[in-house]
């Protein structure tokens, strides 16, 4: 499903699947979105979810998160913890009064629980979270006083503190400078490096480009999986975004 000769590094076919589903169906009450869809997302890559406004993308990642439950379908995840899901940054107020660390924090509660106090491993998590992600030295500042790219990696720092083996990001390079944005795609790419499998929403063609496997969807349905090169042609983007 995912070969495709003479592109690398393109998932081949005997790659594990980390998430596996068959003929899904997902919405709102009185909103079907996501129909019939059955795809896999390998182990161990980055998977891109592209389509246009209400292609069903964000649907997708809230059932893959497990906070949308499916309404028909078979949705299997083949790993040991529950994903970590990173929404968009507007989808977190700028005004709530949290500080960078206290919003990593949170990415321990899953764990611990929002009223328990954090352990001492607890803390080392967070604290490698920051790191990893740069923003260290941000640490006291208010998540409404950053910039939106050190905002996102605060964001994606929570993601981290989770420990968990399955990433979803929900936009995560919208709206950010190029430099901002090669940071996070460094960043991506190298946690996967490090045994994580990554699946990202993004509206961004050049972003998706550099990701390992591709869903396509259109009116939540599935217009094509496999490598981007194979996926994203100007063909298949022309018969879904008109004009192109």
């Amino acid at each position: 499903m995912f070969k495709e000769p003479g592109h690398s590094p393109a998932p081949p076919l005997e790659w594990t699947p980390r998430v596996r589903f068959t003929d899904l169906c997902a919405g709102y009450p009185g909103r079907p979105v996501l129909r019939q869809l059955s795809a896999r997302i390998p182990k161990l890559a980055t998977t891109a979810l592209v389509g246009p406004n209400g292609s069903g993308k964000s649907t997708l990642l809230g059932v893959l998160a497990g906070v949308i439950h499916p309404t028909s379908g078979e949705l299997r995840h083949d790993g040991n913890r529950p994903p970590a899901f990173v929404p968009q940054r507007g989808a977190v107020g700028d005004t709530l009064p949290l500080t960078v660390r206290q919003a990593v924090e949170m990415g321990r509660w899953g764990e611990r629980g929002p009223w328990r106090r954090l352990t001492r491993r607890d803390h080392a998590t967070v604290e490698t979270a920051l790191d990893r992600l740069g923003i260290g030295g941000l640490a006291a500042r208010q998540l409404g006083e950053l910039s939106g790219g050190q905002r996102q990696r605060a964001l994606i720092a929570q993601g981290l503190a989770q420990e968990s083996d399955l990433l979803l990001l929900d936009e995560p390079t919208t709206g950010l400078d190029p430099e901002a944005r090669r940071r996070i795609g460094a960043l991506l790419t190298a946690l996967v490096a490090d045994g994580v499998t990554v699946v990202q929403a993004t509206h961004d063609l050049e972003v998706a480009r550099t990701a390992d496997a591709c869903l396509l969807l259109q009116d939540g349905r599935l217009a094509g999986q496999g490598h981007p090169d194979q996926v994203l042609t100007t063909s298949a983007l022309t018969r879904i975004w008109q004009p192109f």
